[in-house]
């Protein structure tokens, strides 16, 4: 099958103890409206997924520390072949938490660090204290051994520190990096006049090229920003082969740079099923339907898939098979999910049917 589901995000609960400016799901401590999933489906939504295919499955939120039991998802996945994963903001993270972390198989946990200082990342999270429980929560990582990565989101607001943010993540001892660019979905709606300007986007993953280069102990990523990947096949032409290739064997999985609905997917705290975290449109439900009939039937998903149903530049374009624009991206700015990446500032030389091979 040219499309297997590789990794699957999964938000056990709305609740969360923080209110982050780029929240995709508005969460909050109270969630209203929106339960958390009762332990019993969660283990059916886990038999469901691992008799048809064993992706890495992220337990998020929300955020799901505050989950009593999630521990015991965490360890009923991982027995069923899963390699299951946490994503945190910390800030709840104890000895006994570590060591409940490494009872229950968790292979890695992610937390987030948007500004390599208090000021910057409390000011993002909305939260004062944020950045010393990340950074306290790394302390008692390291202490009992456990691997953790680093989500870094980036606007207007904080984007003249991303320089200061890796430096800050690679001397913390993280095993990766990753940059996001936000999508105006969720509570990022209500700050879209401070997303990154298409000129400055490049500018950014033109400099996330060179710093990639000689990297050679953090894994990075940019996330979110699938034109990254037509700038590494214009510039690689000048560099070694051996980066290119490496780069977009790591970075797609044999894909492209949005993989939304082709090998990764999105479920949310009421069993919905999306392409990717930031797109609000659900392909099926897991309460009515079997997640492999959501992925191999789902007609969004089989649209996503369709490169030759991709419009307007996107469409024209000789990258499109290692880009393909960010889908959730254009569905919140230009209402229509298979249009063109609004954030792109590339004009396609020649049509789309001369498609470049990636790797």
């Amino acid at each position: 099958m040219e499309f297997q589901p590789k990794w699957i995000a999964w938000e056990i609960t709305r609740r969360c103890n923080l209110h982050c400016i780029h929240c995709r799901s508005s969460s909050d401590f109270e969630s209203k409206g929106h339960p958390d999933i009762p332990k019993t489906d969660a283990f059916r939504f886990l038999d469901d997924i691992s008799n048809y295919a064993k992706p890495v499955l992220v337990l998020s939120g929300g955020e799901p520390l505050i989950r009593e039991d999630v521990f015991e998802i965490a360890q009923y996945g991982s027995k069923k072949g899963l390699r299951m994963c946490l994503a945190t903001n910390g800030s709840l993270v104890t000895d006994e938490i570590c060591k409940e972390i490494l009872r229950s198989d968790i292979k890695m946990v992610s937390m987030s660090l948007d500004g390599s200082n208090s000021e910057i990342h409390d000011n993002f999270r909305d939260q004062k204290g944020s950045f010393d429980a990340v950074i306290k929560a790394i302390e008692l990582f390291k202490k009992h051994k456990i691997d953790f990565l680093i989500n870094s989101s980036f606007s207007n607001r904080n984007k003249h520190d991303i320089e200061n943010v890796y430096k800050l993540v690679k001397s913390l001892g993280a095993t990766a990096w990753y940059l996001f660019m936000v999508v105006p979905t969720g509570r990022a709606e209500e700050i879209i006049n401070e997303l990154i300007p298409k000129d400055e986007y490049e500018a950014i993953l033109n400099w996330h090229y060179e710093m990639e280069k000689s990297e050679k102990e953090l894994l990075v990523r940019p996330t979110c920003a699938p034109h990254y990947y037509r700038i590494i096949l214009q510039r690689s032409k000048r560099d070694s082969e051996t980066f290119q290739k490496r780069t977009l064997k790591f970075s797609t999985g044999g894909a492209k740079g949005c993989i939304a609905g082709q090998l990764i997917c999105f479920i949310n705290v009421d069993g919905d099923v999306y392409p990717c975290s930031y797109f609000p449109k659900p392909a099926g439900n897991l309460y009515k339907e079997t997640f492999k009939s959501i992925w191999e039937g789902s007609e969004l998903f089989i649209q996503l898939r369709d490169f030759k149903k991709y419009k307007g530049k996107c469409g024209k374009c000789q990258y499109l098979k290692v880009c393909g624009g960010c889908r959730a991206r254009a569905y919140a700015i230009n209402g229509d999910y298979l249009s063109e990446e609004p954030f792109c500032s590339y004009i396609p030389e020649r049509s789309s049917k001369h498609l470049i091979k990636q790797g």
